[in-house]
């Protein structure tokens, strides 16, 4: 039975919530005023990896992402994609978005593909929303600095440090969140004690080196130094974020941290022995918790 239309749906794969997809996220949002209620449609597995079988890097973890979804006002509607990639443009539009969601309004990016083999594009969406009576919103290219913003062209950015660019691209800092787990307590030896912590599972993991951090404790928020890396000085061999935090003083073993990167300071790098390290770690702190020019 096909459903009133009340809703105003995001269409799209909404792996980073960057500054092109609020374009879309925002289209939608608009349409409260009209009395529609606003969703996003969410795949259980990003379509990429269903078609190709390789993983893609995370810019957000699902828990995170559809918090940040959800405090904006959007209902989520899931859906799992392999139950849907056989869908004709026609079934995806007419049964899936009009019928079975009571979609009265969509909006989606220039670049937009629908349908079984990705036949469908923004165009014929738009002309298939018309013959099923919904309204359509395609938003346009976003660019900065002349180059397309994309969750590609951020990660890329990531990996190589620039995260100027990619804060610019995203619209935020890159962030994570995950439990603090006992290290070995050489920070604490060193008079800086880190808060460790393993990157969530398929995220991405940034160029290896020191960033200006920013680490919310208790829904409180401190400036901070992070390194990304393995601890070449101490051999280290697993992936590992450590995050010392000034003025803070409290045990955190055991607690979920949201830590997130805005500069990438120095790459990480051996040092000759802990002293070394100590000096360096003085001078990093130092550097990210300065004064930063607006």
């Amino acid at each position: 039975m096909e459903k009133t239309g009340n809703k105003a749906i995001a269409l799209g794969y909404f792996d980073g919530l960057h500054i092109a997809h609020m374009r879309v996220l925002s289209a939608a949002l608009s349409q409260a005023e009209n009395g529609l209620a606003p969703a996003v449609l969410l795949f259980d597995r990003p379509p990429a990896q269903v078609l190709t079988n390789t993983a893609v890097p995370r810019l957000l973890t699902d828990a995170d992402r559809d918090r940040l979804l959800t405090d904006m006002g959007f209902t989520l509607l899931r859906c799992n994609f392999s139950s849907i990639r056989g869908l004709s443009p026609e079934a995806f539009v007419c049964d899936m978005l009009k019928a079975e969601y009571g979609a009265a309004f969509v909006s989606c990016g220039f670049n937009y593909r629908f349908g079984l083999g990705g036949k469908g594009d923004a165009a014929l969406l738009q002309a298939l929303c018309v013959d099923a009576g919904i309204q359509c919103s395609v938003s346009a290219q976003v660019t900065l600095s002349g180059e397309s913003v994309s969750s590609s062209a951020i990660r890329s950015r990531i990996e190589a440090g620039e995260m100027a660019g990619a804060v610019a691209m995203l619209g935020r800092p890159l962030f994570f969140s995950a439990p603090v787990f006992r290290g070995d307590m050489r920070g604490r030896e060193m008079g800086f004690p880190t808060a460790n912590q393993y990157l969530p599972e398929g995220f991405i993991v940034p160029k290896f080196g020191v960033y200006r951090s920013v680490a919310e404790v208790f829904g409180k928020q401190y400036p901070a130094v992070t390194n990304i890396g393995c601890r070449p000085t101490f051999d280290g061999k697993s992936v590992r974020s450590e995050t010392h935090i000034p003025g803070f003083d409290g045990d955190l073993y055991g607690e979920t941290v949201t830590v997130s990167l805005y500069d990438f300071l120095r790459p990480e790098r051996p040092f000759s022995g802990q002293e070394d390290l100590r000096r360096q770690i003085a001078r990093d702190v130092a550097a990210a918790t300065a004064p930063q020019k607006i």
